[in-house]
């Protein structure tokens, strides 16, 4: 399967949103949510929080396979697939660290996975009544 720009940009900011509000205490005590706290960052705040998840989590998710979607659903991988996905883009790490980097990206690629919209269907043009 191939994703969109949107896709992408979609599932991105879902994780940058989630790993926010672990690392955040209001978020984790219901004072405030993910979306307050992503609204309440400066916009090269977002893009610091963006580019660094970027490069973790883009290469992978453009190397999955690929898979048919039907519109309206959303891609399934298996956890086999996954981890072959990020352990081609792990490079020369050994030992524990590469565990914990396969362990870690594994995840954040599965909630960007969840994080994605629902597959639109390309050929069903909808024309607003105002037009």
């Amino acid at each position: 399967m191939r994703f969109t720009e949107h896709e992408l940009t979609v599932a991105l900011t879902g994780v940058a949103k989630n790993v926010l509000a672990v690392q955040d205490k209001d978020v984790r005590k219901g004072r405030r949510t993910e979306d307050e706290l992503w609204e309440s960052m400066g916009r090269y705040q977002r893009f610091v929080v963006l580019d660094g998840l970027g490069d973790q989590l883009l290469p992978t998710l453009v190397a999955l396979p690929d898979v048919e979607v039907p519109a309206g659903g959303r891609p399934a991988y298996t956890d086999e697939q996954i981890t072959a996905a990020v352990e081609e883009r792990l490079g020369d790490e050994r030992g524990v660290r590469r565990k914990a980097l396969l362990t870690a990206r594994v995840a954040l690629v599965k909630l960007a996975l969840e994080c994605l919209p629902p597959r639109q269907d390309p050929d069903a043009l909808i024309v607003p009544d105002h037009l």
